[in-house]
């Protein structure tokens, strides 16, 4: 019969060693977990409290990235960016460009204004040159540019990865798209867009519901090409009879009628994460003439402005319009002279920025039109509307003319280098709130 062997007895310092052994086991354990953060719920927990220009866009197809971009790309975008709030990090950023950077900030020009070649379609070595050599705020396409939406989508990724790469920032992509005979994508058949359509038969139903799902619609396809502006809506009023110039562009022909439907279209351009400008300030659907030709004139007074006029500018701002656009309408009975809006300190920082408090950016119309091109050098006319407090120039003629105008002014002392870092610091702050979904 067999005996039942003895467990084999430890001496106690064996013990000893045991018990310590498992000891760091267990703490080593406990630090490794506490490194990968494997929390019960860090895989799966979401900030509820974070906002996002996607608004009630939460469906699952919508990518994580809010504008399209791959968590990828979003991460080493921000890879670099300074900490803190977001107007701390535009500051940063801001402080640690040059003059000549910053200048370039200020435009938002035709890809061709800074390559230099012919109608630009693609985007290669050409394009990453040009933004090495003028990293502008950013650039505006239109219809001749956009052949069909396999092209346009390589065009405005590439040009988004090169700008990204030398800037650290996203580009202001930009087109104008309000709909209706206003439509560089829905109006090429090439594109397979449904046009939604002139905004006076939206502004006709006299429901803001649909005005907000037209925009909400036609940003969505606009983010989804590469966009990230869209120069819309359209928050002029067609008051005059005898102006048939925007009668179609606009809502309708009172305040009342046009400033809920810009509201809600501003609404919709941001839920689909398209950052959007009203325009054209003051308002000019009033005026008589066409300022792609020549000087046009309202001979109002701003307090009967802002009975009517101003209104639905007010009611894009409520809407935290991210741009504001300044037509080229003369105002005597406000500035005296009949100088253009958009080189008007009375109307651009008295006006918008001092009396209706807006803090966003200011855009100019296009220096391309004839109401500024009959009146001014391309050297000047940037140095004009920035004294006059616009924060971006939109489409000179003559680009490298107009950005060296701009440093000239800074070195002569015309314009000081903390006027140009002001609108810089705003320019720069949208983009990072776009970026970050705010």
């Amino acid at each position: 019969m067999n005996t039942p062997s003895r467990r084999p007895r430890f001496s106690p310092s064996v013990r000893i060693r045991s018990l310590v052994f498992l000891f760091l086991v267990l703490v080593f354990l406990g630090m490794f977990v506490s490194l990968c953060g494997c929390s019960p719920h860090s895989a799966s927990s979401t900030n509820s409290d974070e906002p996002n220009y996607a608004g009630s866009v939460s469906d699952e197809s919508v990518s994580a990235s809010s504008h399209g971009e791959s968590d990828t790309k979003d991460a080493e975008a921000g890879a670099g960016k300074p900490s803190g709030s977001l107007a701390q990090q535009a500051e940063t950023l801001v402080a640690s460009m040059s003059l000549e950077q910053k200048v370039a900030q200020l435009f938002v020009v035709r890809p061709e204004s800074i390559t230099g070649m012919g109608t630009v379609t693609q985007a290669g070595e050409a394009t990453r040159a040009a933004l090495e050599k003028y990293p502008v705020g950013g650039l505006a396409y239109f219809s001749n540019n956009l052949i069909d939406g396999p092209q346009t989508k390589l065009l405005l990724s590439n040009t988004q990865t090169y700008y990204r790469e030398i800037t650290g920032l996203p580009a202001f992509l930009c087109v104008d798209e309000e709909g209706g005979t206003v439509a560089r994508i829905a109006g090429n058949p090439d594109f397979a867009v449904e046009n939604v359509g002139d905004m006076r038969e939206v502004g006709a139903t006299g429901d803001t519901d649909y005005a907000r799902s037209v925009a909400a619609n036609i940003g969505s396809y606009l983010r989804d090409y590469g966009f990230n502006v869209d120069f819309a809506p359209d928050a002029d009023i067609a008051n005059n009879p005898g102006s048939t110039t925007m009668a179609q562009r606009v809502f309708g022909t009172t305040a009342d009628e046009v400033s809920p439907m810009v509201k809600a279209q501003v609404e919709g351009f941001l839920s689909a994460g398209i950052l959007c400008a009203a325009k054209h300030f003051p308002g000019i659907g009033g005026a008589e003439g066409d300022s792609h030709n020549e000087s046009i004139y309202s001979e109002k007074t701003a307090d009967q402005m802002a009975e009517e006029e101003l209104l639905p500018f007010q009611a894009a701002m409520e809407a935290q319009v991210p741009f504001i656009m300044i037509g080229h309408l003369s105002t005597p009975s406000i500035t005296g002279s009949d100088l253009p809006a958009t080189v008007s300190r009375e109307i651009v920082t008295g006006l918008l920025r001092d009396r209706l408090g807006y803090q966003g950016i200011i855009i100019t119309d296009s220096l391309e039109m004839g109401a500024v091109t009959e009146r001014y050098t391309q050297e000047e006319i940037a140095v004009a509307v920035l004294e006059a407090g616009v924060d971006m120039v939109l489409l000179p003629v003559d680009f490298p003319a107009a950005y060296q105008g701009v440093l000239d002014a800074v070195a002569s002392g015309r314009l000081s280098e903390d006027r140009i870092d002001s609108s810089v610091e705003r320019i720069v702050l949208t983009k990072l709130a776009w970026e970050s979904g705010v």
